[in-house]
């Protein structure tokens, strides 16, 4: 009788956990990537020489995310390769060509988390997920850091992460000029969300 009554308690436990654990999921609020305050640079060293910087103007995604409960939040973010802007049209052009992104046949660049876990510092936050470009998806890991939440002017909720990380181009194909340009690219994510509801 002591046994059956031991399990019993240990069953009991371990729905409260569950129940637990689906509540926090359950809390986690979910979030529209703001395009238009969202950013991606990347940086890439130039003949050695000189760090060059770049960006996307287009980008879009959708986020969750409960400071409780970090590992219940998921990122799925998107980039537009047609919008890579340098400043100068002839370069852009390039840029989009076969030799680089290829833009008419890889016209999108993924990103989506895989696993996120809370970090050492408040507000940081370590997120593993698949980078894809060119066709070839790799797994990356991205520091970031909250950088603030609130109303917004429409009266809605936004929220808002930044992170840094860097990758070998050529491990996505992206094999042009292997001695002109820097094989390390540097990429800065800004993320704006709008909550949704």
């Amino acid at each position: 009788m002591e046994s059956y009554v031991k399990l019993i308690r240990t069953l009991l436990a371990s729905l409260a956990l569950a129940s637990i654990g689906v509540a926090a999921s359950a809390s986690a609020a979910e979030y529209d990537v703001d395009g238009v305050h969202s950013s991606v640079i990347f940086k890439v060293r130039h003949n050695g020489v000189a760090p060059f910087y770049g960006r996307f103007n287009k980008v879009n995604g959708t986020f969750s995310f409960d400071a409780a409960n970090a590992t219940a939040a998921k990122l799925s973010f998107q980039i537009d390769v047609d919008s890579i802007f340098t400043a100068e049209k002839k370069r852009d052009d390039h840029l989009k060509s076969p030799d680089f992104f290829n833009a008419k046949q890889f016209p999108t660049i993924t990103f989506t988390s895989r696993a996120v876990k809370a970090g050492a510092k408040p507000d940081t936050y370590t997120v593993d997920g698949d980078l894809t470009v060119r066709g070839v998806t790799k797994p990356i890991s991205i520091e970031l850091t909250k950088t603030g939440q609130g109303k917004n002017p429409m009266g809605g909720e936004s929220i808002g992460f930044e992170g840094t990380f860097v990758l070998n181009r050529l491990d996505y194909g992206v094999s042009y000029a292997p001695d002109g340009l820097g094989r390390d690219v540097t990429v800065i994510v800004a993320v704006e969300g709008i909550k949704k509801g």
